[in-house]
């Protein structure tokens, strides 16, 4: 009777610690990411010369949207400045707000 008890004492205390500290784990993620590409980008990107694997080190930019951000470059010429990216589709506010800090935008090669 005991032993029972304890089993689903156990089960409902891992229950609890798992919903606890998903949420935890989730937000560590997101900090570990941006962390990771600020990391990897020393030096911020110029817009208008960054290939789509570069840009594929920001975060929230994965191979379709720097696939986007590439072709809407080359349809419509350089970017004037970072907040130009909101033409893209996949780039909203928030998105631009995250990516901000690691871009630059200028016409020459850096």
């Amino acid at each position: 009777m005991f032993l029972r008890r304890f089993s689903w004492l156990m089960v409902v205390v891992g229950l609890m610690a798992f919903l606890v500290f998903s949420p935890l784990h989730a937000k560590s993620k997101g900090v570990k990411a941006a962390t990771s590409a600020a990391t990897k980008v020393s030096n911020p990107l110029n817009l208008n010369t960054a290939t789509a694997k570069e840009l594929q080190v920001l975060p929230g930019i994965g191979p379709k949207i720097a696939e986007r951000i590439v072709k809407y470059r080359e349809k419509n010429g350089p970017f004037s400045s970072v907040d130009d990216l909101t033409k893209v589709k996949g780039i909203g506010q928030k998105k631009l707000e995250k990516i901000r800090p690691f871009l630059k935008v200028s016409k020459g090669k850096k």
